[in-house]
Formats: C-alpha cells, sequence, structure tokens
C-alpha cells in the first residue's frame, strides 16, 4: 500500500514538473509578424524605354545582402502571379499551373486570385497661395490626368495650404474625383511636407501598389516637419512620391534639390515645368510609368537588424548590362503604432484595417 501511494506521489510530481517545464517552454516561445516587403520596379533600356517582358528568374533581390524569394510578381497592369517552388526547385506561377506532384502526392494548386489592377494614387495639389496664378490651367491638367488613370485601381484627391484638405477619398468613381478638382480654391500660405506626411500615412494603410502625385507651384513656406522624415516614412512603407514643380529648376535651387531627393528615394522622379505643356507631359509622363511598373514582393528572411535595411534589386544574364533598374534602395523597421495616423472620416473600415506593407 505505501509503495503504491509513493509511485503515485512520484509520477504527481513528474506530472507537475513536466507541466512546469512545458509551460517555461510555452513563455519562451518570440511571436514574429512577418510581413511583405513589396518592391515597384521601373526597368528602361539606355535610351529610357521601358522594358516589358520580364519575368521572375529575371529579377534577384537581396536585403542587407541577404538573398530573398520573390512571392509575388506583377508586371504593369496585369494581376498579379504568387510564386510557390516546385518539385524541380523551380518557381512556379500558381496563375498557370494547376497542380504540382511531389513524393508525398498530388498539391493541387489553386488559380491565383487577381487583385486591384493598378495602382492607387493619392494626388495632392498645392492650393497655396504660390497657386493664384493660372489656378484653372492646374485643374485643368490634374483632371485631364485623372481621365487618363483608367488602369489605376481607385483615386483619391487632397489639397494642401497650411493644412491638408482630404477632398475626396479613394475612390473609382471618377466624376466624384473630378467634381473635387473643380471645388477647390487657392488660400493661404504652403505647409508641403506637413501635408505630405499626412498624406504618406494614408497610402501606408493601404496594400498593393501606391503612389502619390504632388503638383506644387512653390517651395514650403510653413512646414513643422523636414522632408528628410517624409521620405523616409515614403520609403519604409512602400510609397511611391511624384513631384511636379511649375517652377524652373533653376529659379528654385533648394526646393529642386529636396524634390529630387524625395522622389529617387522613393523610387518615383521629379518633374520641372516651364510652361503648361511641361505639366500636362509630366503627368503623361507618370501615367506610362505607373502603367509599366513591376511590382515583387517577398518575405524577408531572419534579419537581426532592427533599423534601416538596405535593399537591392538586380537584372541576370544580358538584361543585367542591357537595362536600368529605378526603385527605392531600402527601408526603416517600424513598429505598428508608427503607422498610426489620423483616419479620415470617410474612409471604409476595410481601409482602416488594412495592415501597411513597408
Amino acid at each position: 500500500m505505501k509503495t503504491s501511494l509513493w509511485s503515485l506521489l512520484l509520477v504527481s510530481c513528474l506530472l507537475l514538473y513536466g507541466g512546469a517545464k512545458t509551460s517555461a517552454q510555452d513563455d519562451s516561445r518570440i511571436t514574429v509578424n512577418v510581413v511583405l516587403v513589396q518592391l515597384n520596379v521601373a526597368v528602361t533600356d539606355r535610351k529610357g524605354n521601358y522594358v516589358t517582358g520580364l519575368k521572375p528568374e529575371d529579377f534577384v533581390v537581396t536585403e542587407d545582402k541577404i538573398p530573398e524569394k520573390i512571392a509575388t510578381f506583377e508586371e504593369g497592369n496585369e494581376p498579379t502571379t504568387r510564386l510557390v517552388i516546385g518539385p524541380d526547385g523551380r518557381m512556379v506561377s500558381q496563375s498557370t499551373v494547376e497542380e504540382t506532384t511531389s513524393t508525398a502526392g498530388t498539391a493541387v494548386v489553386k488559380p491565383a486570385a487577381s487583385g486591384v489592377i493598378g495602382a492607387n494614387v493619392f494626388i495632392l495639389f498645392d492650393t497655396s497661395n504660390y497657386m493664384y496664378r493660372g489656378f484653372v490651367f492646374a485643374q485643368d491638367s490634374i483632371a485631364d490626368f485623372i481621365r487618363s488613370l483608367e488602369g489605376a485601381g481607385r483615386v483619391a484627391f487632397y489639397s494642401y495650404s497650411r493644412d491638408l484638405s482630404r477632398a475626396v477619398q479613394l475612390t473609382a468613381d471618377r466624376p466624384t474625383v473630378l467634381r473635387g478638382v473643380r471645388s477647390t480654391v487657392a488660400g493661404d500660405d504652403a505647409a508641403l511636407y506637413n501635408s505630405l506626411l499626412l498624406t504618406v500615412k494614408d497610402a501606408a494603410r493601404l496594400t498593393g501598389r501606391k503612389a502619390i502625385v504632388v503638383f506644387s507651384n512653390g517651395p514650403d513656406n510653413a512646414s513643422l516637419v523636414p522632408p528628410e522624415d517624409v521620405a523616409e516614412l515614403a520609403q519604409s512603407t512602400g510609397t511611391i512620391i511624384y513631384m511636379i514643380s511649375t517652377r524652373d529648376a533653376q529659379a528654385e535651387p533648394i526646393s529642386t534639390a529636396v524634390f529630387e531627393r524625395m522622389s529617387k528615394a522613393t523610387g518615383g522622379k521629379a518633374y520641372f515645368s516651364k510652361s503648361w505643356k511641361d505639366e500636362k507631359d509630366a503627368f503623361a509622363s507618370i501615367r506610362e510609368d505607373l502603367a509599366h511598373l513591376y511590382s515583387l514582393s517577398y518575405y524577408p528572411q531572419a534579419n537581426a537588424n532592427r533599423g534601416w535595411r538596405t535593399i537591392s534589386v538586380k537584372l541576370v544574364g544580358e538584361a543585367a548590362q542591357k537595362y536600368r533598374i529605378r526603385t527605392r534602395d531600402g527601408y526603416r523597421v517600424l513598429k505598428q503604432a508608427q503607422f498610426v495616423a489620423a483616419q479620415p472620416p470617410s474612409a471604409s473600415a476595410s481601409e482602416s484595417e488594412a495592415i501597411p506593407q513597408p
């Protein structure tokens, strides 16, 4: 009887010890949020013509010199293609293969669902007192640009002077956006970088391709945030910034340098227009750029670096010598709290709940 009781007590202690050990092991586990990094890549030849028809295997992506595997691939306004590793070790497109066979049996691969075709585009219009002259012509240029974006997913129209006005939230309804353009009036001082920072935060909530097109008629004379902070947040959230300035580059050397650095850092372009025709040409160039971007994404490999991560995108084979690449060169690892911004009143629930991508 005593022997049985001692045996039962011993087994109970072992179970309690084992349970405590398991609990301790569970408490020590680290939860890691896996974030999809998206890159928008423009590929051109030496004459500046866009190069089409490239495949995922033509690109090599590294992050802090760590090779990355491309998870999704998209060219221009084509549907997104998800990639998996086939039984032979090669990348396989889910949109073209129905099933693959492995040693463990047959794995059925469903076709990838088509995403939103084209980019979500935010237009940020300078309505400060710099814009008094030629205001109507500027509205005409922006309206023509909006009409030309039929391939884009959605368009938002914002304006700024001292404060940001979210005139029209992201929508596929072009007439609504056009009415928003026509309802703007010229106003006060220009707080471009303050307003652009808020626009980047709105864009950061979205997944997929997103771009901000800034139409500016003068320097910033009222912002509290530096342009470097705006550029870094745009880089880290995968937001492309295009800048169109109505001032001649030589007339505003400081603004010119800032606009060029900011757009280049995000993979966009800066334009300096001497005439209203130049502005229309700049908008047409941006439309073509958005239509020809390659969109690549990857889940980052294990990386202890919690600060700035450097991204490198290169072409392989003969394409590496013939073509040029334009994209952002990195991002900073941000805490989720850094994405929090005042949600516009008319934003939908799906937008407010979307997890931003770096």
